[in-house]
């Protein structure tokens, strides 16, 4: 069977702050945004395109506590590039919150950041020796 993920749930307090930060800071494109009446099926994708966030508005007490906790505080989403400095740099400008400094292991070059709404990534660009 062939199979890939085409898309992760990310739940998120509101669905316009959610497209605000990752459309209008971040860059991502706004792939679609259905009115579903009590809901909308928003889904949004990195500029060099890949898996899509379904931005999933909580809904009762268990999903907001979700919020920025999916990953039970570990890092849950990467965010690869082809130019770590320039990426980083952007983000900066549009201030998205990093963690640390960026770093460089065997894998690349990597830097923790979080999104407005406590959720950890990784910003990972190539490795120096690729």
């Amino acid at each position: 069977m062939p199979a890939r993920i085409s898309a992760l749930a990310l739940v998120v307090p509101d669905y316009d702050a959610a497209i605000a930060f990752y459309v209008g800071k971040l860059g991502f494109r706004l792939t679609e945004d259905i009115d579903q009446g009590r809901k909308r099926w928003v889904t949004v994708e990195p500029p060099g395109g890949g898996t899509r966030l379904v931005l999933a508005r909580a809904e009762g007490d268990s999903q907001t506590a979700a919020i920025g906790n999916q990953a039970g505080g570990r890092v849950f989403l990467f965010l690869s590039t082809d130019d770590f400095t320039r990426d980083h740099a952007a983000m900066l400008a549009a201030g998205v919150t990093f963690e640390e400094e960026p770093r460089h292991e065997a894998y690349g070059s990597v830097v923790v950041w979080r999104d407005p709404f406590g959720n950890r990534w990784d910003l990972i660009g190539p490795s120096r020796a690729g």
